[in-house]
């Protein structure tokens, strides 16, 4: 059996903190930690490495959101804020702040494990995009690499572009490395010598 979900619940008044962590028993099993202070909020929640953060607060304020920030990058864990009021610039500092889910006027027992699963699941998909983004942007810069290199193999050699890859290549396997490898070391090597 998976270990149970960690959740920190920031909530300042007792009572619906009691609601939240109720709430959240019912719908499973669950590590769950309240805090109750806002003072050290980033220190207190990176100590505890949740799996989801669950923020309960009638208006955040912008220094909440940088000790959110501070804890929870978006790339960190997922976020749901609920809030009884808000305005466009805090919706979106809340949102840069890494926050997953944030719900104006919505903390109800029977909310709170949709609204959760809600954010965990966007936090997810946009953590995959977040990778394959960092992978595409890999693949261009070698890709660019690669070019550079056939170049100056072509203008040296005087060979095609099919040519000038085939033996990039080839040295790439002589060598046990990677084709970029081999085109980075080359771009380099003719950088230092022009």
């Amino acid at each position: 059996m998976p270990d149970a979900l960690s959740i920190v619940v920031v909530e300042k008044d007792r009572e619906r903190a009691l609601l939240i962590v109720d709430s959240l028993r019912e719908a499973g099993d669950f590590d769950i930690f309240v805090i109750s202070e806002e003072t050290g909020l980033a220190r207190r929640i990176s100590e505890r490495n949740p799996d989801v953060v669950l923020v309960d607060v009638s208006n955040p304020s912008r220094d909440m959101l940088e000790e959110l920030t501070l804890a929870s990058s978006p790339m960190d864990r997922p976020v749901a804020m609920f809030v009884d009021r808000s305005d466009n610039s805090l919706t979106k500092a809340a949102i840069e702040a890494g926050v997953s889910a944030y719900v104006v006027d919505g903390l109800r027992a029977d909310r709170i494990k949709p609204i959760m699963d809600a954010a965990i699941a966007r936090f997810h998909m946009f953590q995959r995009m977040r990778v394959e983004l960092q992978a595409t942007k890999r693949a261009l810069e070698e890709r660019k690499v690669i070019d550079r290199a056939k170049g100056l193999l072509m203008k040296a050699k005087g060979i095609d572009e099919d040519e000038a890859y085939a033996l990039l290549r080839k040295t790439a396997m002589d060598q046990g490395r990677k084709v970029v490898d081999v085109a980075q070391a080359l771009v380099t090597a003719a950088g230092l010598l022009s």
